[in-house]
């Protein structure tokens, strides 16, 4: 988490986010879909990219393979899933200020917690509602579903690979989107952005420019 208060969203969002806040940080994984869990092993600090699965009510669910670096020493420990949304180069030259200097914009969530391992049901739930929550972004789409497939080779897939649930104890979200300038400095690095076809990271900064 970025350390200028500045740059926190939502404003009041730390350890203990309250409910309104915990909803926006929640649709913020259901949106992204995609993190990277971090923990330390016997053999060093790894790291896992994976689709993440937010439940509603303060838990985070994932699946590695077997073969991953981490998926023997998880189970018990505390681990750190940051997700990264969108982000960018902020060139001194947009803002129309003088003595300015290069830096980067992003949106990011850390999210931190003891893991266990999942029974064999709570995976195979948990890559059913994976599927649902992303093949439903593809609509009119008609979605994919397990039934899909043949029952044994699923089977034999879903043995291959490991599920997780991260219990969160601490949410701590950056949006750091020029917010320390003025206005028409952030509007002018968001027109730039835009022209260079940033235009999620442009969107933000005038979003977050009127919170």
């Amino acid at each position: 988490m970025h350390p200028n208060p500045a740059f926190r969203w939502p404003k009041s969002a730390n350890d203990h986010a309250d409910a309104d806040e915990r909803a926006a940080l929640e649709a913020l994984i259901a949106q992204i879909g995609f993190g990277m869990i971090f923990a330390t092993t016997p053999d060093g600090p790894r790291v896992a990219h994976v689709p993440v699965f937010s439940t509603g009510d303060g838990a985070l669910q994932f699946h590695l393979s077997r073969g991953n670096a981490l998926t023997k020493s998880l189970p018990g420990m505390t681990a750190l899933c940051v997700i990264n949304g969108p982000e960018a180069y902020i060139s001194p030259d947009w803002y129309g200020i003088d003595d300015q200097v290069p830096t980067w914009n992003y949106l990011s969530l850390e999210l931190e917690g003891p893991v266990r391992e999942m029974e064999r049901e709570g995976l195979v739930g948990l890559l059913d509602d994976l599927a649902a929550q992303n093949e439903e972004k593809l609509a009119p789409k008609t979605p994919w579903n397990r039934d899909k497939m043949d029952a044994g080779k699923f089977d034999k897939m879903v043995d291959s690979i490991v599920g997780f649930e991260m219990e969160i104890m601490a949410w701590r979200p950056t949006a750091k989107f020029s917010q320390n300038k003025t206005a028409e400095a952030r509007n002018n690095a968001a027109d730039a952005l835009d022209a260079i076809g940033r235009r999620a990271v442009a969107h933000m900064m005038r979003e977050f420019s009127s919170k």
